[in-house]
């Protein structure tokens, strides 16, 4: 749309709670996370990390969720074949927000993105509170999915809830947190 609002187009449908999206930094492709749905217990859906390299494309909710998880109330008769499958499934629940490419060296990798997870409220044992890594091959396809900087869920109590990434001029990351009202640097030291 334009900065006033006007000539609004729809870019894509079947995301059910975008909060962070950013662009490769080589292709200008849209990536962004989505939170699944809940009530639907502990385990299920997971979240996800999605790309969308063009418009036009549909990512399953309120129908599909993940890469092949109907959901008990909209699903029936919902073929995974008509939906864009998520990137990578994130963990359930974990609420991911915030993403950045990541950057070394003050280059951005375009095979490894960073999210912020929020962390989860509703399972009976809490995950997420942590920024993980997902690595991609050359086509953008998922290689891992692992953890980048952890501690704020200690056992069942969080003293921090990471919400977004942004990267300083000194090539240093910066992670917001709502929880404890902070921010916090992660650079080398070697």
């Amino acid at each position: 749309m334009n900065a006033d609002g006007s000539d609004r187009e729809e870019f894509a449908t079947g995301v059910r709670n975008t909060v962070g999206f950013t662009w490769h930094p080589e292709t200008g492709e849209m990536w962004f996370t989505d939170n699944g749905r809940d009530n639907l217990g502990d385990d299920i859906p997971p979240c996800e990390l999605n790309h969308a390299p063009e418009a036009g494309m549909h990512f399953g909710f309120p129908h599909i969720h993940g890469n092949d998880i109907p959901d008990p109330e909209f699903g029936e008769g919902a073929s995974i074949s008509d939906y864009t499958a998520p990137v990578q499934e994130l963990g359930p629940h974990v609420a991911p927000l915030g993403l950045e490419f990541m950057r070394e060296n003050g280059q951005v990798q375009p095979d490894r993105i960073l999210i912020a997870e929020h962390g989860s409220w509703n399972r009976s044992e809490k995950i997420g509170y942590r920024v993980t890594m997902v690595s991609l091959d050359d086509e953008g396809r998922a290689t891992s999915y692992e953890p980048f900087a952890e501690g704020w869920l200690q056992g069942e109590e969080s003293w921090g809830r990471p919400v977004d990434l942004e990267y300083l001029p000194d090539g240093s990351l910066v992670v917001s947190d709502d929880a404890g009202s902070r921010i916090y640097r992660i650079s080398r030291t070697d």
